[in-house]
C-alpha cells in the first residue's frame, strides 16, 4: 500500500502510484470530502465536458436569438 509523510509545514507528496491511479497532474485541483471518521479524496477536473449536468434545465427553453440578446445587453451594461 502506497504511503506518504507529513512535512512539518503540513504537506505531503502523492506517491506516483497514486497520481497515475488518480490521472493527477501538475495543477490537478483535490478535495478532501469528510466521510465518516475520515476523508475521502475527489479528484477535481476543469475540462468544459465535466461540467455538463452541473446547472439544472431552465424551465422553458431559451431560443438562441433571446441570448444574443442577452449578451448584447449585457455588453452594453458593461461598457465604461
Amino acid at each position: 500500500m502506497p504511503t506518504a509523510t507529513l512535512t512539518s509545514k503540513g504537506q505531503i507528496t502523492l506517491p506516483a502510484e497514486v497520481r497515475r491511479k488518480l490521472g493527477l497532474r501538475q495543477g490537478s485541483s483535490v478535495h478532501f470530502i469528510p466521510d465518516g471518521d475520515g476523508y475521502r479524496i475527489e479528484v477535481r477536473s476543469t475540462r468544459a465536458r465535466d461540467l455538463a449536468g452541473l446547472l439544472p434545465k431552465p424551465a422553458r427553453p431559451v431560443t438562441l436569438a433571446q441570448m444574443n440578446a442577452a449578451i448584447a445587453a449585457a455588453a452594453l451594461e458593461s461598457r465604461p
